[in-house]
């Protein structure tokens, strides 16, 4: 992922544009970097996808501005699955596509700054914003989740107003623990686990977003949105079911 601002996504910059990965697989991609109107085509072309349910079609997933899909080749053909992508891919604008059903909006609460999020002050400063006014910025808008990926469960959501365009570190912080808030390049990730990181430490949630033992063992999706706000009691949310966030269904 890079920093860079927003891109025109449009045939004649070369995309969408389908590639083979490997021998059982296709990418259709929308943009050559992070772009909004292209997260939300990816998502489209995926569900579309999987409605289509091809034979042979074993799986499919987006990145943050492709849809990826990987076939069984005892089941079907490389040239004729290709054909049906680019028949799929011809049949409509995905860049105006409806974003897919069942989407929900999830309302989490941050405790933000302090020992909880003690780079808060230092990725104020670089968005041009007070600590306040950086706080209700990042709590002012929901945000997409625009994939779900580096760890099982965990989202990177988006796109943040351009003066979060904001670079990581140059080095790495040692460790941040399971269900931090970070920031950079008009982005933010909740961790899924504890982990080192470039991205500035900004806050805490509760939310355990990987739990293998449930039938849907991630709690966010692809297309999801999350809205912010700002809570002060991390032990209670800890304590609660989800981490105190709450979801609404997205029409």
């Amino acid at each position: 992922m890079t920093g860079t601002p927003q891109i025109e996504s449009t045939s004649s910059a070369g995309f969408p544009a389908i590639r083979t990965v490997g021998v059982d697989g296709f990418l259709v991609s929308f943009a050559g970097q992070l772009d909004e109107r292209a997260n939300r085509a990816a998502l489209a072309f995926r569900a579309a996808l999987e409605r289509e349910s091809w034979p042979g079609v074993a799986e499919c997933a987006t990145s943050l501005v492709s849809a990826f899909l990987r076939f069984d080749l005892a089941a079907c053909d490389h040239d004729s699955l290709r054909a049906r992508l680019d028949t799929l891919l011809a049949s409509r604008d995905w860049y105006d596509a409806p974003l897919p059903e069942g989407r929900r909006l999830w309302r989490v609460p941050v405790v933000f700054g302090g020992d909880h999020g003690p780079q808060l002050a230092e990725a104020a400063k670089l968005a041009g914003q007070s600590v306040e006014d950086a706080i209700a910025t990042l709590c002012a808008q929901p945000v997409r989740v625009q994939t779900i990926g580096f760890a099982p469960g965990q989202p990177y959501l988006g796109q943040l107003p351009q003066n979060w365009d904001i670079p990581r570190q140059t080095g790495l912080t040692p460790h941040v623990p399971e269900a931090a808030l970070v920031v950079a390049i008009r982005q933010l990730i909740v961790f899924s686990v504890g982990t080192p990181t470039g991205w500035r430490h900004i806050g805490q949630t509760g939310l355990r977003l990987f739990r293998p033992e449930a039938d849907d063992p991630f709690l966010l999706r692809p297309g999801d949105e999350v809205l912010f706000h700002e809570a002060h009691d991390l032990d209670r949310l800890r304590k609660s079911p989800d981490g105190g966030a709450v979801a609404e269904a997205l029409t």
